[in-house]
């Protein structure tokens, strides 16, 4: 399979990946034919690219890190607890706890906990799938450092619920499609302190966890906010959090801008390593972050076009790709595949549509 913008489905291909709604629905199920009418259905709903199954993609295998369904079923919860009227912080605490205890089940049994950034992301359902990436994120970095199985509790349940002081924002802000003035990015600053007040009140949860509500927009130099904290001054599953965060959100569309490619948010998350973010975190962080993504297109500097086929955790900038379009954008008869970690002179210079 391939991941492709909806703008360039050829019309009769079918769908490799069901696609759900927030609400726990399936959109469209794997094995479709993509027809025009669906496709116009997922640009309504902000849905910018799908994985498609054909002859040049034949045998790619794009694994998540955790399984579609329990993916799925985590954005409900989010959703539900993110809009819900009668909202209860002890409730949905323990609602929280079981899913991420389920999450956590499965990444330990996972025996790649490499994240390969395949979930299919809404414009109009940022927040609940920001919540639940974010979570995975920080429980894979966790991972990563050694946290023992409690401490990966707290962090995973801190880092579901991190915006939750977003239910005290004003709605018109919140979805405002274009630039904030100054004071509405002062409002928006209020949900740390806001999210850390609902969640301290809480005595089912540990502060550790609700810290991350308050912490999670602080930096590594200073530069962060509610409180300017600095570098071992800031809790470290806030430091975690931070890194996870920007980095789903740079890798999603918003209504104000675009999303940046994976290559390039690995690599202004390194190169900020040591200013915003902590550079233990940064180096566990970029570890289990694929630089390009299985089953997506890159241009190599031969100008030939290429799908990667498997990641290379050792050299994660020169993974096995499968080349299928000549340095003249013809498609060979014969796609041949070859480890960039083998080949010196060939390189990717970019990720682009195959």
């Amino acid at each position: 399979m391939r991941r492709v913008s909806v703008d360039s489905i050829p019309v009769g291909i079918k769908l490799a990946r069901t696609i759900f709604s927030s609400d726990g629905g399936v959109l469209l199920e794997k094995g479709v034919e993509l027809r025009e009418s669906y496709v116009e259905q997922l640009r309504k709903r902000g849905i910018s690219e799908v994985y498609l199954e054909d002859d040049i993609s034949q045998g790619i295998q794009v694994n998540d890190v955790v399984n579609d369904e329990t993916r799925n079923e985590a954005v409900v919860l989010v959703k539900k607890m993110m809009t819900g009227y009668n909202f209860s912080v002890t409730e949905e605490v323990e609602k929280v706890k079981a899913m991420v205890n389920k999450i956590i089940d499965e990444l330990i049994s996972n025996g790649d906990i490499l994240y390969n950034l395949t979930e299919i992301k809404s414009v109009d359902d940022y927040t609940f799938e920001h919540s639940v990436n974010v979570c995975i994120l920080s429980l894979i970095t966790g991972i990563g450092l050694g946290f023992d199985t409690e401490r990966l509790k707290e962090l995973g349940i801190g880092a579901m619920m991190h915006d939750i002081g977003k239910l005290c924002i004003p709605r018109e802000i919140l979805k405002k499609p274009s630039q904030l003035t100054v004071d509405e990015f002062e409002e928006i600053k209020k949900h740390t302190i806001l999210g850390y007040d609902m969640l301290k009140k809480c005595d089912r949860l540990n502060m550790t966890s609700a810290y991350i509500a308050l912490g999670h927009h602080e930096r590594y130099d200073g530069s962060g906010y509610p409180l300017h904290l600095k570098s071992e001054n800031i809790q470290i599953f806030a430091r975690i959090v931070a890194i996870a965060d920007v980095y789903d959100a740079l890798t999603s569309d918003r209504v104000y801008r675009k999303k940046l490619k994976p290559h390039e948010v690995y690599e202004y998350i390194t190169s900020l390593g040591i200013y915003h973010f902590d550079p233990k975190v940064v180096e566990s962080f970029v570890k289990y972050v694929t630089v390009y993504p299985v089953g997506t297109g890159v241009l190599l500097n031969t100008k030939e076009r290429a799908i990667v086929v498997r990641e290379n955790m050792k050299m994660p900038t020169r993974p096995l790709v499968r080349i299928v379009y000549d340095e003249k954008m013809q498609r060979l008869a014969l796609p041949r595949e070859i480890d960039l970690s083998e080949q010196a002179s060939i390189f990717i210079i970019n990720s682009c549509e195959v």
